[in-house]
């Protein structure tokens, strides 16, 4: 089994899209019209990408990533890492880890002082699995949804 990381491209929308069905299966699908749209506003901005993880050739995870200027921290930027997914078929095959230790090398190699992500408080496995990963609980995280 050969897991591959690289940059998403619009020809993986489908893809994505699809795995993001599993993050959040309640959540409508996009029309694709919309969905082109908002890729075309995400891939605009700077600092921003969308990683894809491949089981040999074929889509099996994400995550969405984006450097951020700072003015603390001696101006050193930090990541932010949302929409972690990898698909039911492939967990716990080592996707997820391959998936965030590129993410920690982007963060790296664009000279963040962290990587930084939230969770759902209800979500032990994937929890274990962040802390495995050498991420640690160190913050309480808050949230407001806008309807």
């Amino acid at each position: 089994m050969a897991i591959t990381i690289r940059t998403a491209v619009q020809a993986d929308l489908p893809a994505l899209l699809a795995l993001y069905g599993e993050l959040h299966p309640s959540d409508t699908p996009l029309p694709p019209d919309r969905a082109g749209q908002i890729w075309r506003e995400i891939t605009a901005q700077s600092g921003r990408t969308v990683l894809l993880a491949e089981v040999d050739g074929v889509p099996a995870g994400t995550l969405d990533c984006t450097v951020l200027p700072n003015l603390t921290r001696g101006g050193r930027p930090f990541m932010l890492v949302e929409n972690v997914v990898v698909g039911a078929s492939v967990r716990r095959l080592g996707v997820g880890r391959e998936l965030l230790a590129a993410a920690v090398d982007r963060a790296r190699s664009t000279n963040c002082y962290k990587v930084q992500l939230l969770s759902r408080l209800t979500r032990d496995e994937a929890h274990a699995f962040y802390e495995s990963s050498g991420f640690r609980q160190i913050a309480a995280g808050f949230r407001r949804y806008l309807d």
